[in-house]
C-alpha cells in the first residue's frame, strides 16, 4: 500500500504543478491594466521613437560620411525624438498632460515627416521614419478631437 500512495501522491502533486503552471501564465493583475484612453497614441509614440532612432543613427552615419544634406534631417528627428519619447510616457500613464504634450509633439512630428519625406526615396529610414511621424499625427489629432 505505500508504495501506492507514494504513486498516488506523486500523480497529484504533477497535476497541482499543471495546474499551478496554467495559473502563473494568467495575470492576476489583468483586472487592474487595461489599453487606457491613450493606447494608440502611446504605441504610436512608441513607433516613432524605434523608427527615429534607426533614422537618426543612419543620419548621422551619413553625416560622417560627409552627405550634409542629412544635417537638417538629423535635427528634426532629435526633436522629434524628444517630445515623441515624452509623449509616450504621458500617454501610457494616461497623464493629465498627455494633451499638452500632444500639442508640442504633433509640431515635431510634422518637421520630422517633412525632412524624411526629402529623403525617402533614397534611405528606407528615413521613408519608415516619415511614415510613422505621420502615424502619430494622426493619433494626436484623433486624441484632441
Amino acid at each position: 500500500m505505500q508504495r501506492r500512495d507514494a504513486f498516488l501522491s506523486a500523480g497529484a502533486m504533477a497535476i497541482g504543478a499543471l495546474a499551478s503552471a496554467a495559473r502563473a501564465d494568467e495575470d492576476p493583475h489583468a483586472h487592474h491594466h487595461g489599453a487606457g484612453p491613450y493606447a494608440g497614441l502611446a504605441g504610436a509614440a512608441a513607433d516613432c521613437v524605434a523608427k527615429g532612432e534607426v533614422c537618426l543613427n543612419h543620419c548621422l552615419t551619413l553625416l560622417g560620411d560627409g552627405d550634409k544634406a542629412m544635417g537638417a534631417c538629423g535635427k528634426a528627428v532629435n526633436a522629434m525624438l524628444a517630445t515623441s519619447q515624452a509623449l509616450q510616457s504621458l500617454a501610457a500613464q494616461a497623464s493629465t498632460l498627455t494633451l499638452p504634450m500632444a500639442r508640442v509633439a504633433i509640431d515635431a512630428c510634422k518637421a520630422c515627416e517633412d525632412e524624411c519625406r526629402k529623403h525617402e526615396d533614397k534611405h528606407a529610414a528615413c521613408k519608415d521614419c516619415a511614415e510613422s511621424c505621420a502615424r502619430t499625427q494622426r493619433e494626436i489629432k484623433t486624441a484632441l478631437g
